[in-house]
């Protein structure tokens, strides 16, 4: 059977109060290599819903992070989607890993974050998915 696999990347810087968006790169995986990810009419309309997700996860874990006290200064974020013959998704794997400026996660705050990223406008749109993870991770401030 046939896959349609996609993965992107993500680079971000913040400022403050609300972990507000101060510089963005994101790049897609295309034939092996890694090219800058640019947002226009020339992409391909599912590769343009990876990114969808992406960024809406994105949205939801900065937002929370900042909710909770977590301020960042910079964050890595992937995604991986697989899907059958058909583009039904069958994988979708998330993670960011967030360098925090100040705060230290309290119990419970890493996945109360996760739990609000699975209730992005975006995601609650997705059918179940068979292989589904979200991983969120923040360095501390050094």
């Amino acid at each position: 059977m046939k896959q349609h696999a996609f993965q992107m990347r993500l680079e971000c810087r913040y400022q403050q109060p609300r972990n507000s968006v101060t510089e963005l790169q994101v790049q897609n995986l295309e034939k092996g290599a890694w090219t800058d990810f640019e947002l226009g009419f020339g992409q391909p309309g599912f590769l343009m819903f990876v990114y969808a997700i992406l960024n809406c996860q994105h949205l939801y874990m900065r937002a929370n992070a900042a909710e909770r006290g977590l301020l960042l200064d910079a964050a890595q974020g992937a995604i991986e989607v697989v899907t059958d013959q058909d583009w039904v998704v069958q994988k979708l794997h998330v993670r960011f890993q967030g360098q925090l400026q100040s705060g230290t996660p309290a119990p419970g705050d890493v996945d109360y974050i996760v739990d609000r990223m699975r209730h992005c406008p975006v995601s609650i749109n997705l059918k179940d998915v068979a292989d589904s993870r979200t991983a969120v991770d923040f360095i501390a401030a050094s």
